[in-house]
C-alpha cells in the first residue's frame, strides 16, 4: 500500500483547489497585459507536473553527484541542443546551461563566474527602464544583491528622445572602468543598438552581457535585431515571449580567445557555486517549449505580438497619451501618464479592479517605484489567446475608461495618499467601474485559454 495520499487534488486539499481554480477563472476571464507573462501551452503543463520532479541531479550530464540519472541526463542534454538550434547558434561556437531556476540567478551566476567582489559593472538604470537584477541601488539602499556585492553605476536615457543615450554611456564608461555591461531592460519599448554596445565594450575592456528576457521569443523567431551577434553572454528567461514554464537560460560564448572559459566559469557558478538540484520537470517542459519554438506557427505568433502592441501604441497616442520613446518595436509600450493627472499607481489599482493586469512603472524623472508616474503594458498573453490589432484598440480604449475613472476617483479621496485613493475606490466605487469590468468579461471570455482547466 502506498504510504502517501494520492487521490485528486480537490479530494486531498479542496482549499488549494478552490485557490487554483479562482486563479484560473481570473485569468480566463480577464485581460492580461503584463508583458513578462504568457500563457503556456498543455504540453509544457504536462511534463512541469511529470515524474521529472522528483529525481535529484546535481552537476551537469555525465557529470552528476547522484546516480539514476540516464533519462535526465537526455532530458537536459535534448533540451540544450534545442535551446541552441531556437536561437541559431553553434555549438562549437555556444554554449549553453539550462539550470538556471530563473532570470536573476541567471545573471547572479553570469556576475559570479566572472567578476570579483566590487568588481564594476553597467547596467540599465531602472527608472529609465532597467532591471533590479542589473545593479540598482538608491542613495539610501542598495536595493540589488547585485549592487551589494558589485559596485555599479548606471547609464539612461535620452530624456528628450526616451531612447538610450549610447554617447554619454560610452563617455561613462572609459571613467568608471566597468568590467561588464549590461544590455537589457525589463520596461523599454525599442531595439538595442548591440553593435554600438559592443563598441563600448570594447574601448573599456568590458564583456557584453546581453539580457534578453523579455525579448528572447521575438529574437528567436527573428522579428527584433539579434543580440549573439555582439555579446559574449546572452541570458533570458523562459516564460515571457519565449511562452515556456518559468525558468532561466545562459548562453555562453566558446572558441576563439575565450576557448571554454567562459563556459567553465559560469556553469561552476550555477552549480556549485549557487544552486543545487536543478528543477529537472522545468528542464523538461522547457524542451518541450523550445520545439514548439522551431515550429512556423511560433514566428506567425511572435509577428503577431509586434503588429498588436503597434496598433494599441498608435490607439493610445490618439487617445492623447506620451509612450516613452514615442513608440515600440516589440512587445510592450510604456506609457507616462503625467499628462492625464494620474499616476501609475492607482490606474493599476482600477484596472484590476475590473480585471485588466498590468503594472505600474517608472518614467524617466520619477522619484518613487511605489507610486511611478507610468504603467507597462504588454501583448504576449493575450496574442496567445488569440487577439489581433482591432482587439487591442479596443483594449486600449478600456484603459483610457479605466484613466479615467482613476482621474476621478482621485479627486473624490479624502486625502492625497494612494491608500485614501484605495479607500475610497473600495467604499464608492464609480458607476462606470461595473460597466468597465463587464466589457472586459465580454472582450476576454470568447478568446481560448491555452492548457487545461483543473479536474
Amino acid at each position: 500500500m502506498s504510504m502517501v495520499d494520492d487521490r485528486k487534488l480537490s479530494q486531498v486539499d479542496p482549499e488549494m483547489y478552490d485557490l487554483v481554480t479562482s486563479e484560473s477563472k481570473r485569468q480566463v476571464d480577464g485581460i492580461e497585459l503584463i508583458a513578462s507573462e504568457n500563457f503556456t501551452s498543455q504540453a509544457v503543463m504536462e511534463v512541469l507536473g511529470s515524474c521529472l520532479t522528483n529525481k535529484y541531479s546535481e552537476g551537469l550530464p555525465g557529470r552528476r553527484y547522484y546516480g539514476g540519472n540516464e533519462y535526465i541526463d537526455q532530458v537536459e542534454r535534448l533540451c540544450q541542443d534545442r535551446a541552441l538550434a531556437a536561437f541559431g547558434l553553434d555549438s562549437s561556437e555556444w554554449g549553453v546551461n539550462v539550470q538556471p531556476l530563473s532570470g536573476c540567478p541567471a545573471n547572479f551566476a553570469v556576475y559570479t563566474g566572472l567578476l570579483n567582489p566590487h568588481d564594476r559593472i553597467m547596467g540599465l538604470d531602472l527608472p529609465h527602464g532597467g532591471h533590479l537584477s542589473h545593479g540598482f541601488f538608491t542613495p539610501k539602499k542598495r536595493i540589488s544583491a547585485t549592487s551589494v556585492y558589485f559596485e555599479s553605476m548606471p547609464y539612461r536615457l535620452d530624456e528628450s528622445t526616451g531612447i538610450i543615450d549610447y554617447d554619454t554611456l560610452a563617455k561613462n564608461a572609459l571613467l568608471f572602468r566597468p568590467k561588464l555591461i549590461i544590455a537589457g531592460a525589463s520596461a523599454y519599448a525599442r531595439n538595442y543598438d548591440y553593435k554600438r554596445m559592443r563598441e563600448i565594450c570594447d574601448s573599456c575592456g568590458a564583456y557584453l552581457l546581453s539580457d534578453m528576457a523579455h525579448i528572447s521569443g521575438l529574437v528567436a523567431a527573428g522579428v527584433v535585431d539579434n543580440p549573439f551577434e555582439y555579446s559574449d553572454i546572452v541570458t533570458t528567461t523562459t516564460h515571457k515571449s519565449l511562452r515556456g514554464p518559468r525558468g532561466g537560460m545562459i548562453f555562453m560564448r566558446r572558441g576563439g580567445e575565450f576557448g571554454d572559459d567562459l563556459l567553465n566559469a559560469i556553469n561552476g557558478a550555477v552549480f556549485p557555486g549557487l544552486q543545487g538540484g536543478p528543477h529537472n520537470n522545468a528542464i523538461g517542459a522547457l524542451a518541450v517549449c523550445l520545439k514548439q519554438v522551431a515550429e512556423p506557427e511560433f514566428k506567425t505568433y511572435q509577428e503577431q505580438v509586434k503588429k498588436n502592441c503597434s496598433a494599441m501604441a498608435d490607439r493610445l497616442i490618439e487617445l492623447g497619451y506620451d509612450l516613452v520613446s514615442g513608440g515600440t518595436d516589440n512587445h510592450l509600450v510604456l506609457v507616462d501618464l503625467k499628462n492625464k493627472g494620474i499616476d501609475g499607481a492607482r490606474v493599476e489599482t482600477v484596472l484590476d479592479a475590473c480585471h485588466i493586469t498590468l503594472n505600474k512603472n517608472s518614467v524617466p524623472g520619477d522619484t518613487s517605484a511605489l507610486v511611478p508616474g507610468g504603467i507597462r503594458i504588454g501583448t504576449p498573453a493575450m496574442t496567445t489567446r488569440g487577439l489581433k490589432e482591432e482587439d487591442f484598440v479596443v483594449v486600449a480604449d478600456l484603459i483610457d475608461r479605466g484613466v479615467k475613472i482613476a482621474t476621478e476617483v482621485k479627486a473624490a479621496a479624502a486625502g492625497p495618499k494612494l491608500k485614501d485613493f484605495k479607500e475610497c475606490l473600495a467604499s464608492s466605487p464609480p458607476e462606470a467601474l461595473a460597466q468597465l469590468e463587464e466589457d472586459v468579461f465580454t472582450l476576454a471570455r470568447p478568446f481560448p485559454m491555452p492548457g487545461l482547466p483543473i479536474q
